[in-house]
């Protein structure tokens, strides 16, 4: 298919967007998210440097770069000065320009996170609970947010710009691993949640598989800026995950690329299962309340769950083989650079995970494939809340920069 330069962003061999700005009038609001991208990128950039590297005439960035710091998106760092010529002044980043919430809504606790321009959480409220209902969860989350903008100044509580929801698609095939009744679950296949909570916002609403959430949230705001390609897995009551390409984001036609959960894996006992049914924290909690064990801890104390002795090492023993087998899959599709493991533990635990997925796939045959190298994932517990609230913060301010 041909593209149309003059009506779309630019595109590399490889699909990806090229960071070149275009001149032209109706193209403003692409070229603002541009230069918002690339100060959030570098940090603070004068307006030459932004137009060596988007091809914008000075003159075109100069108007862009006022009407920014005009609507409070860009503020003006200390002059630099050179050898020669005027000193150059930075932009960069106002952390109170507009503020986003993220929902997360999972199997055993609700979040909301409301953060600032940069990506920091000014607030955070959550409730824990034995399975979700729709109900309850609109309530939630209307409730907090009214109390999160309530808390901040007077001046800022029109700059909220979205708030984005981090939710596992088809909540409602869970029933077994959730421990709900059916009837319960059934009410979310016959709920829009975005368009409930739409309506109690004036603002845009935005919505995304949650294991794809905690991806661009790691993108976004943790250790992987910079990774062109990797796969990520988040390990919560359910083992999920996403798939960056080209240093962006790939969600796929439906929006489930990246269901890793899904994934074939082989079983204990030689046999065929999916990812989540070995590498989830639904495991080991089913684990711990077979020997009487009270396992609430692990879904209200996830920097801490204690000791729980011989059934952690045999879940993570059991986990980590599942996903070396997954990532070895995920390889033999893309040629993944990195895997990237985080998810609802505490941190001890996830170092173990990770060095136990390392141990077993040196026991995996992976002829013909180049492993990537296995990480630890760097936002943590709070991946799904922080990647919902970076659903409206992209849609709105940033455009895709190729690496």
């Amino acid at each position: 298919m041909d593209v149309d330069v003059s009506k779309q962003d630019s595109f590399d061999a490889g699909g990806s967007r090229l960071r070149r700005g275009t001149n032209q009038s109706d193209m403003r609001d692409h070229n603002e998210r541009l230069v918002l991208s690339l100060v959030r990128e570098h940090g603070s950039l004068a307006k030459s440097d932004i137009a060596r590297l988007t091809g914008l005439t000075l003159q075109t960035v100069s108007v862009i770069m006022r009407e920014l710091e005009q609507t409070s998106l860009l503020v003006r760092q200390p002059p630099v000065r050179g050898k020669v010529g005027q000193p150059s002044v930075p932009m960069a980043l106002n952390p109170d320009g507009a503020f986003f919430f993220g929902l997360k809504i999972g199997r055993r606790s609700s979040e909301l996170v409301l953060i600032d321009f940069l990506g920091t959480v000014r607030s955070m409220l959550s409730q824990s609970y034995r399975y979700p209902t729709p109900g309850d969860t609109v309530g939630f989350a209307a409730d907090s947010m009214q109390a999160m903008r309530a808390g901040l100044p007077a001046g800022l509580r029109e700059r909220v710009a979205g708030l984005g929801i981090a939710i596992p698609f088809e909540l409602w095939n869970w029933v077994d691993a959730a421990g709900a009744p059916a009837s319960v679950m059934d009410d979310w296949r016959d709920r829009d949640i975005r368009a409930d909570l739409q309506a109690r916002c004036e603002f845009p609403v935005y919505i995304q598989n949650d294991a794809t959430s905690a991806c661009g949230a790691e993108l976004a705001f943790g250790g992987a800026k910079g990774l062109r390609d990797f796969v990520y897995f988040y390990i919560g009551a359910f083992a999920g995950g996403g798939v960056v390409l080209n240093g962006r984001l790939f969600s796929g036609v439906t929006g489930n690329a990246g269901a890793l959960g899904s994934m074939p894996v082989p079983s204990s006992d030689g046999k065929p299962a999916q990812l989540i049914d070995r590498a989830s924290i639904a495991m080991l909690e089913k684990a711990l309340s077979r020997r009487g064990i009270d396992a609430n801890h692990l879904w209200t104390s996830p920097q801490n769950w204690g000791e729980l002795g011989e059934d952690v090492d045999i879940w993570i023993a059991d986990a980590s083989e599942a996903l070396a087998y997954a990532i070895a899959s995920a390889c033999a599709v893309i040629d993944f650079e990195v895997a990237i493991i985080d998810g609802w533990m505490p941190t001890e635990i996830k170092a173990r995970l990770v060095a136990a997925i390392r141990d077993a796939l040196t026991r995996v045959d992976v002829e013909g494939l180049t492993l990537p190298e296995v990480r630890e994932g760097t936002v943590g517990i709070h991946a799904r809340a922080l990647g919902g609230a970076s659903l409206p913060l992209s849609a709105r301010y940033q455009v895709a920069i190729s690496r």
